[in-house]
């Protein structure tokens, strides 16, 4: 598996990592310049470890659901999701 697929596979928020990253570059690692990045990517991190804590809990393997199964989980879970006021 190339490296990158190795990456995807463990960690879920590698894009918005990336986007991160590349962000600080830009702006010579002027981190008030790339908050959105930085929220962005925590958000993605907080939604991943609760998918994983839910799936855990209900006794799901593997915990981090594969690549494939990632974007209709996301679906899923905004569509279920009540709007907020």
């Amino acid at each position: 598996m190339p490296r990158n697929l190795n990456a995807e596979r463990d960690n879920p928020c590698l894009q918005e990592q990336e986007l991160s990253f590349k962000c600080l570059s830009k702006y010579n690692y002027d981190k008030d310049k790339c908050e959105v990045y930085f929220a962005n990517y925590n958000n993605c991190k907080e939604f991943w470890n609760k998918v994983r804590s839910d799936r855990r809990a209900k006794g799901i393997a593997p915990y981090l659901p594969p690549v494939e199964e990632r974007a209709d989980i996301k679906a899923e879970y905004f569509r279920s999701k009540p709007p907020q006021n």
